[in-house]
C-alpha cells in the first residue's frame, strides 16, 4: 500500500486556527464494547474475569480518572465500578457493578447512572457496587474455578495499587484459587483500533495542531514557556477537547535538551529553540505532536543543521510505512539517518561508532549515537498517550494501527560527562568537545501521528507545519497580544524582588 501524507496548506492551517469547527464524533455504540468483551473471553476462556474500575480520589477536590482497561471494555466513566464476565463452555454472562443511586451523594458528585439504567445505556446487566463481594463469593466458592483479573495491578509510589490489594485479598480468602493477570490480553485487543477510535484520534490530532499554531503565534523572545502552554490549552478547550492528553512540555533554550522537561517556567531568550511536545485528548483519545521552533522567528545556522537531520530521519522512517511492512524498519532507518547526520557534523566519529560503555544511563550502550538520541522512535496512541499497538506483537504494520514517529537530537552541553572514564573515552572527549560546544544547548524533536486503514497510512497531525520555511512563515506573522507584565511578574516573584 502507499503512504498518504495529507498536506494542508499553510494558509488553510491558519484559517482553521481562527475559524474551525470540530466535526461531530458519533458515540461509540454499546455493541462495540460488547464485541471487545467477547474478544477478551475468546482469549482467556473458561472462568471468572474481573475488571476493576478506578476508585474515587482520596480527596473530593481532585480529578477522577477512570481505569483505561475498564473504560475500554465498558464505556463507563463513574468511579467505584467493576465488571464481571463468566464463561463456562459456550455459556457466557456479564454484570457491571455501579455506584448506588443516592440523591444525597448526587448533590455532591452529580447524577449517577444506577444499576437499573445500565442495561439500556451500557448493554450490560447492572448491579449495585455494594453487591460485588457477595457475587464474587457465590462464583469463587465453586469447585475448579479460575479467576482472570485485568486492570492496574502494578505498584504506585512503591506500594501496591488498590487493584493489586483487592486481588491479594481474594487470594488470601481463597488460597486454592487460580488467579491470572489477563491485562496483556486486553492490551492485544486495544492494539487494533476501530473506525470509531481512529475518528477520535483524527479529531484529537486536528485540535492539537491548532493549539500548536496558537502557541507559535505567541512565540517571541521574552515570552514565558507557560504562556505558550496556556495558548495551546485554551485553544483545545475552546474546541471541546477534554484538555491536555498528557503533561505539556514547553522546553526552551537549554531545557530543549531535557527529554521530559515539564516545569514550563523559563522566560525565553533571543536565539532559543523551543521544543513543544503537547497534544489534546478528545473523548478519551489523545494525540501526541511535537514541534521545535526558533523563538526569534528564524533558525540559526547550527539550529537549522540539527533540525534538517531530525526532519530527514522522520521522513525516512515514514517511507518505510505501508501495510505489511516490518515495523522495525522505521526505527532502523531513522537511526541510520540520525547517525549519518551526526557524523557529518562531527558530533560522533562515524554512523556506527561506539565508545567504552557500562553505564545504566545509556539505553543503547556503546553507540555514540545514544549520546544524542536516547529514546525510541515512537509509540502507539489511543486511550493512553503510550497505547498498545499491534505491531508490538506481530512486528508488522496493519490496518487499525495508530502510532507516532518522533526522532530527536539533544546536544546537552555536558553530554560528554555521560562517557565512562577510560583512556579511549578521554581521547574521544578531546576530539568531540569543540563540536559539542558549537551545537551545545540545541534540542530538536519532531513528532507526528499516523493511523492505518485499509486505504493506507495517514499522517493525521499534518495540520501543523514541520518544514523550516513553513514554520518561519508562521513565526513571521503578527504576534498574538500577550498579557502585559505576566512574565515580568513571574521573574520578580521567582527572584524574590
Amino acid at each position: 500500500m502507499f503512504l498518504l501524507l495529507r498536506r494542508t496548506s499553510l494558509l488553510l492551517s491558519l484559517f482553521l486556527l481562527a475559524a474551525s469547527a470540530v466535526p461531530a464524533a458519533a458515540q461509540i455504540p454499546s455493541s462495540e464494547f460488547a464485541a471487545r468483551r467477547n474478544a477478551l473471553l475468546d482469549i482467556v476462556g473458561d472462568g471468572v474475569t474481573l475488571v476493576l474500575g478506578a476508585l474515587p480520589p482520596a480527596e473530593d477536590y481532585l480529578d477522577f480518572e477512570q481505569s483505561r482497561t475498564f473504560y475500554y471494555l465498558t464505556g463507563f466513566r463513574e468511579p467505584e465500578s467493576a465488571l464481571i464476565l463468566v464463561q463456562r463452555g459456550s455459556g457466557r454472562a456479564e454484570w457491571i457493578f455501579v455506584p448506588t443511586k443516592d440523591p444525597y451523594a448526587e448533590v455532591w458528585n452529580g447524577a449517577r447512572l444506577g444499576a437499573d439504567a445500565a442495561r439500556e445505556k451500557l448493554g450490560i446487566a447492572g448491579r449495585d457496587y455494594g453487591a460485588l463481594y457477595a457475587v464474587l463469593d457465590s462464583l469463587l466458592t465453586k469447585k475448579n474455578v479460575s479467576l482472570n483479573v485485568a486492570g492496574d495491578l502494578g505498584r504506585t509510589s512503591g506500594v501496591q495499587s488498590p487493584h493489586k490489594q483487592f486481588v491479594e485479598g481474594l487470594r488470601q480468602k481463597y488460597p486454592a484459587l487460580r488467579i491470572s493477570d489477563v491485562t496483556a490480553a486486553v492490551a492485544s485487543i486495544r492494539g487494533v483500533k476501530s473506525a470509531a477510535e481512529l475518528e477520535r484520534l483524527r479529531i484529537a490530532a486536528g485540535i492539537s495542531a491548532r493549539g500548536h499554531l496558537a502557541a507559535m503565534r505567541m512565540a517571541t523572545p521574552g515570552v514565558a514557556e507557560f504562556e505558550l502552554q496556556a495558548a495551546a490549552e485554551y485553544e483545545w478547550r475552546r474546541e471541546g477537547a477534554d484538555g491536555p492528553g498528557f503533561g505539556s512540555i514547553l522546553a526552551s533554550g537549554p531545557n530543549s535538551t531535557t527529554l521530559h522537561y515539564r516545569l514550563n517556567s523559563r522566560i525565553t531568550e533571543a536565539g532559543d529553540v523551543i521544543v513543544m511536545d503537547m497534544a489534546a485528548s478528545f473523548d478519551g483519545y489523545t494525540a501526541d505532536i511535537t514541534r521545535t521552533i526558533p523563538v526569534s522567528g528564524r533558525f540559526s545556522a547550527t539550529q537549522r543543521e540539527i533540525y534538517e537531520i531530525v526532519l530527514a530521519a522522520q521522513k525516512a522512517a515514514e517511507r518505510q510505512v505501508w501495510i505489511g511492512a516490518a515495523s522495525r524498519l522505521m526505527s532502523d532507518t531513522a537511526s541510520a539517518v540520525l547517525g549519518a547526520g551526526l557524523a557529518r557534523l562531527g558530533l560522533i566519529e562515524a554512523p556506527d561508532a561506539t565508545d567504552d560503555c557500562g553505564s545504566d544511563v545509556r539505553p543503547r550502550q556503546c553507540q555514540q549515537l545514544s549520546l544524542f538520541y536516547l529514546h525510541g522512535l515512537g509509540h502507539g496512541i489511543g486511550l493512553d498517550v503510550h497505547d498498545p499497538v499491534a505491531y508490538y506483537e506481530t512486528g508488522l504494520i496493519a490496518p487499525g494501527a495508530a502510532f507516532t514517529i518522533e526522532p530527536g537530537i539533544y546536544v546537552r552541553r555536558d553530554v560528554l560527562a555521560l562517557l565512562k572514564d577510560t583512556p579511549r573515552n578521554r581521547a574521544l572527549i578531546a576530539k568531540l568537545a569543540p563540536t559539542v560546544a558549537r551545537y551545545g544547548g540545541i534540542g530538536v524533536r519532531i513528532e507526528d501521528d499516523y493511523i492505518v486503514t485499509a486505504a493506507g497510512v495517514e499522517r493525521i497531525s499534518d495540520g501543523v507545519p514541520r518544514e523550516i520555511s513553513e514554520l518561519e512563515a508562521v513565526l513571521a506573522l503578527p504576534r498574538t497580544p500577550r498579557v502585559p507584565g505576566a512574565a515580568e511578574r513571574f521573574l520578580r516573584l521567582r527572584s524574590g524582588r
